[in-house]
């Protein structure tokens, strides 16, 4: 029988080969990931997330990203940021190209992009329509065929993360083409994981709740909504976009590696509610 001391120093070289084990799960060195959006807010977020997770990260958007530049690149990680207008879909080739000539690679994408547009119903205009749909829907769809492509081409997989909505879940107000699109959002994650589980790519979504970004500062600001939404959440707190970053670096490395098609709710309890 060994001595005490022998036992314990056996268990906790057996605990700290577990705990590096587990770690490793969430390890993202060595990864590439594509940001949409990721200038301000969530896309900023989830990005800062998979950097400290060791990721390199290619920002895309129309609006540059210096800050989230300046602090992916102080946590040791590369940043590439390609300015693009996100609704024209015949681009996108391109910049799935321009993210592997200067990374080398690509193995996460985020579609966080997205735009919203408040109308009432009967006087919604088609133009709303129409932009709201073709960024939040046809054009995550198309970049995700893109990268999609290259995953194939690399041979190794790779993890695509959709962001939904409680929009996803609900029906809101004075935002038709919004709910329509995130809707869609869901439904297209469930339908991408099906074709594309074959080429050991995992394709998920996180829908996130009220959070605290530009988006919502006159909700905020508005002390009857305000109250009324805390009311409604469980955590009774605004969501913060540092609130994404364990569910997008859990997505994107090979903890998940059996999750596909599923939408997970970061929302404070609102859904539960």
């Amino acid at each position: 029988m060994l001595p005490t001391y022998s036992l314990i120093n056996v268990c906790c070289v057996a605990l700290n080969s577990n705990q590096e084990f587990q770690m490793n799960m969430f390890d993202l060195s060595g990864k590439v990931a594509i940001v949409t959006g990721c200038n301000t807010g969530l896309g900023q977020g989830m990005a800062l997330g998979l950097a400290k997770a060791g990721a390199n990260i290619v920002g895309i958007g129309h609006q540059p990203a210096p800050e989230t530049q300046e602090q992916v690149e102080a946590l040791g990680c590369k940043f590439h940021y390609i300015t693009a207008n996100l609704m024209a879909q015949d681009k996108l080739e391109a910049i799935v190209a321009e993210a592997v000539e200067v990374m080398g690679q690509v193995d996460i994408l985020i579609n966080n992009a997205g735009i919203i547009r408040r109308e009432d119903i009967l006087e919604f205009s088609e133009e709303n329509w129409d932009d709201v749909i073709n960024i939040n829907q046809k054009t995550l769809f198309f970049l995700s065929q893109s990268v999609a492509k290259q995953f194939v081409k690399q041979g190794n997989g790779g993890k695509i993360i959709n962001i939904a909505s409680m929009l996803s879940f609900q029906g809101g107000i004075r935002v038709p083409s919004y709910t329509a699109s995130k809707s869609a959002v869901m439904g297209l994650t469930r339908a991408l994981a099906t074709e594309l589980a074959e080429h050991k790519i995992n394709v998920n979504a996180i829908a996130p709740g009220y959070m605290a970004t530009d988006n919502t500062e006159a909700l905020r600001a508005d002390e009857a909504r305000n109250a009324a939404i805390l009311e409604r959440i469980p955590a009774n707190r605004w969501g913060l976009p540092s609130d994404l970053e364990g569910p997008a670096v859990f997505l994107a490395s090979s903890a998940s590696d059996y999750i596909n098609g599923y939408t997970i709710a970061v929302d404070g309890g609102w859904l539960a509610r």
